[in-house]
């Protein structure tokens, strides 16, 4: 069996022994980076495939008929056709729920970047500031407590509810837009209509997948629900804001801040309205990356790769109907 690995570098680094557990399961090639127009050459001959960005839409899926399997290195798998797979019988994993810890460690991360202000006093203090000054202390920004403000979610997945569980550690009031029954809910979230979120909350948290219902959904009408000293957080996806919209809110003083790890568009363009912007915080794209994740994430896609040669295939994501997988077929 060939399997091949589009773009391994963004999971594993230069590491490619990280990979090594696939070689007992058939011949493996990695590639770092794949360009759109080298997809079909590498993967042709592959049955199977492990991809995090480069995309496999209908038009790749048909110009390989020994494709068997896609394994998404990833929890969003929005880079396959999967009506396209379900339909030629290619299985489709992902990775889910590797990076909840990492994720809203990054919401935090965020959020005491804005409130304390580390960086800008090391800065400052590598500069010689507390050395020349009179008091023993000194503060030049707004420094405010967590304890007591209103945390609101968007969203209360896996990532949704062990933020939720942190904000309330912090001694904050959590309030959710969720489809989940109240009664469901961790104790003391309370449920909320979308609204009432974001006009109630002092921080609001972006956790609900990307969905035409979802794509935009704070914009210029939703942003002015917010308080104007309330602060938006996006480790979700990049197109649940209008980066413009957002850009005027914030330059306009009715947005205290906009922290995010996502763009709509990564890398961004240089001229996104954003990267200028004082009060917005960007990250590129690192929430997922902490060295525990990223092993998760081998691990775990690993694992999949091996239950589909051993004909039980898990964390499937597309519709198989009555394929059955023969792991004869692979040497098993």
């Amino acid at each position: 069996m060939k399997i091949v690995i589009l773009d391994g570098y963004t999971s594993t680094g230069e590491s490619r022994e990280n990979w090594d557990a696939l070689m007992s399961m058939g011949e493996v090639t990695v590639y770092d980076h794949t360009a759109p127009e080298d997809t079909i050459a590498r993967a042709r001959d592959a049955e199977v495939v492990l991809t995090n960005k480069v995309c496999f839409k209908r038009a790749e899926i048909e110009q390989l008929p020994k494709l068997k399997y896609i394994g998404v290195l990833a929890t969003g798998y929005n880079v396959v056709d999967v009506e396209a797979c379900s339909s030629r019988g290619i299985i489709v994993t992902n990775v889910p729920a590797y990076s909840t810890e990492s994720v809203a460690q990054m919401v935090f991360a965020h959020l005491l970047a804005i409130t304390n202000h580390t960086e800008h006093y090391a800065r400052q203090n590598r500069e010689g500031r507390w050395s020349a000054n009179r008091d023993f202390c000194y503060w030049d920004t707004m420094l405010t407590e967590l304890a007591g403000k209103t945390f609101g979610i968007v969203g209360l997945g896996n990532i949704g509810s062990r933020v939720a569980s942190i904000a309330q550690a912090f001694g904050m009031r959590v309030l959710a837009f969720t489809s989940k029954d109240e009664g469901s809910l961790p104790q003391g979230v309370e449920k909320r209509s979308m609204d009432s979120v974001l006009s109630e909350s002092d921080v609001v948290s972006l956790h609900c997948p990307l969905t035409i219902d979802t794509q935009h959904l704070m914009n210029r009408q939703t942003l002015r629900l917010m308080k104007p000293s309330s602060i938006l957080i996006n480790t979700g996806r990049g197109p649940l804001v209008c980066e413009q919209d957002v850009a005027d809110a914030l330059n306009e003083g009715n947005l205290r801040a906009y922290c995010a790890d996502v763009m709509d568009v990564e890398p961004p363009q240089a001229d996104n309205p954003l990267l200028k912007c004082m009060n917005a915080y960007i990250t590129p794209h690192i929430a997922w990356a902490t060295i525990e994740a990223r092993a998760r994430l081998v691990d775990v896609a690993i694992g999949n790769v091996r239950a589909f040669v051993e004909g039980s295939p898990r964390n499937v994501v597309s519709r198989t109907g009555d394929v059955v997988v023969s792991p004869a077929k692979y040497g098993k």
